[in-house]
């Protein structure tokens, strides 16, 4: 982007810090940095004091990490390496690390660092913004969450009965470093917990986990190596459905002409939840629904769209459904849609959904020059109490035909960006088009801001108009020449 004019106008454009924010999460996952399989951190830090908190009240497990690291080194240091093996490394998403004790300081710098195949523990980098001095310490907040991490258990049940779920993870919080004192806090949906890994205690002291209510503790523990683990397993009922998302296209068109600003999504959505061990019997989930017990099928869609959202649509691969609701107003814009059938535990349900907004709402032009500030929500998609997960989002900005100079700032962590031509209706090159992809997001992440900026001269404006009345005097010219054209046939003259 252009200095200062530019930069000022987007943090006044937005209601939030977020391109102010420094991090990685507009880099790709994966370095180019290659290490040995055989590579350790040096150990330069060491925790001090470490709580590790579980959420399982979703259909995906959240982790956070709240550490107090000390620079034990001679020098100072920057770079603070987190451990994981390869299979959660292919299924986290979603990972930020920022000061506890600054939190508008904004993100730091993490990647992902390549290795071997041979080794099964990989790492993320964190980059310090300043290098901690010898002896000093900083506390740092770490979240994440994993994708595909939670399995029913039993596999297949009945459609009335409740389901538990089976969640594997480790009492010690694995680290790279030296833990002097550590403990893990686990929240549960319910109270219901028929199964969980008991950790004997030593010292005189009680073993774990301490329970209040639907919330575990392990430990306090004292100091443990780098690398220690202590695998626990925990059953517990969650009688909602898991909602997967394994491809979303998702598409934001900008149209200067039409001052309007569309949306459309594509979803392939299947519920992770337990299979039926019997046929679906419509008569027992009809007569089901006049007390609404719990049920592990998708059965409601509720969008939360932006205020001044209009015209939606909702249709799937058979064609429009109209069992929807639409709720719009000042205050709120809703949009309540129901499946063509209740989506149980492994069944799919691909649709899509759109709707049309006001552009001024999003779109800003800078006091100076010919560039323009749109600010979108990354992601949008229904607003559910037992959350949802996407495994592949695909994001395209179609901006106006002659648009150029595009930039974008997010802190959404994706793998890719693209800028590409979109051909439309009496299009000469093509609009351009900003394609982001993001793998292994959660709804935490639901209006995260997408800001892009992009200059689109004044002639370019006019470039359709002109195209259009050039076609039309084509047309007429055309018409004229071919009416001018004597196919008589006449006799020969004498």
């Amino acid at each position: 982007m252009r200095p200062l004019a530019i930069a000022a106008a987007v943090l006044s454009f937005t209601s939030t810090a977020l391109c102010s924010e420094k991090g990685n999460l507009t880099k790709p996952l994966t370095s180019r940095l290659i290490l040995p399989s055989t590579f350790k951190p040096p150990q330069v830090f060491k925790n001090v004091n470490l709580v590790h908190i579980i959420n399982l009240e979703k259909g995906y497990p959240k982790e956070s990490i709240n550490v107090a690291i000390e620079n034990i080194d001679s020098k100072p240091q920057d770079e603070y390496f987190i451990p994981f093996t390869s299979q959660q490394m292919a299924t986290i998403g979603g990972l930020e690390v920022k000061d506890r004790k600054d939190p508008e300081g904004g993100l730091f710098e993490v990647e992902a660092v390549e290795f071997d195949t041979e080794s099964d523990t990989q790492f993320y980098r964190v980059r310090l913004p300043t290098p901690l001095a010898p002896k000093t310490q900083q506390t740092l907040g770490i979240s994440f969450s994993y994708l595909s991490a939670l399995h029913p258990l039993p596999a297949n049940i009945a459609q009335n009965d409740n389901q538990f779920l089976v969640y594997t993870f480790s009492a010690y919080c694995p680290s790279a470093y030296v833990t002097l004192k550590q403990k893990t806090e686990v929240k549960f949906p319910t109270t219901n917990i028929p199964e969980h890994t008991i950790i004997p205690g030593g010292k005189g002291e009680p073993e774990s986990p301490q329970k209040a209510g639907s919330k575990f503790t392990y430990g306090a523990f004292g100091e443990l190596p780098a690398g220690a683990v202590e695998p626990v397993k925990v059953r517990y009922e969650f009688t909602k459905p898991l909602i997967h998302v394994s491809r979303l296209e998702r598409d934001i068109e900008v149209s200067h002409w039409g001052g309007n600003v569309a949306f459309e999504e594509r979803y392939i959505m299947h519920n992770r939840a337990a299979n039926l061990s019997k046929q679906f019997s419509r008569v027992e989930w009809a007569s089901q629904q006049y007390y609404n017990p719990p049920t592990t099928a998708i059965k409601e869609l509720k969008f939360t769209l932006k205020v001044g959202s209009l015209t939606p649509y909702f249709t799937d691969v058979i064609g429009n459904v109209s069992t929807s609701r639409f709720r719009s107003n000042r205050r709120e814009a809703n949009l309540e849609i129901k499946p063509r059938y209740p989506v149980f535990g492994g069944w799919n349900y691909p649709f899509r959904v759109g709707w049309d907004a006001d552009l001024k709402k999003y779109l800003r032009k800078l006091s100076s020059g010919e560039t323009y500030v749109l600010n979108v929500p990354f992601l949008e998609g229904p607003k559910q109490p037992e959350g949802m997960e996407y495994e592949h989002i695909e994001l395209r900005v179609i901006l106006p035909e002659g648009a150029e100079n595009v930039k974008y700032v997010t802190t959404v962590p994706l793998v890719s960006d693209e800028i590409s031509f979109h051909m439309t209706f009496m299009d000469t090159i093509g609009r351009t088009a900003l394609t982001l992809k993001a793998i292994n997001v959660v709804d935490d992440l639901r209006d995260r801001a997408l800001i892009v900026t992009y200059d689109y001269p004044f002639t370019a404006g006019f470039r359709k108009p002109l195209v259009i009345f050039i076609g039309f005097i084509s047309l007429f010219a055309a018409v004229w020449a071919i009416g001018s054209v004597d196919v008589g046939i006449h006799g020969k003259r004498s």
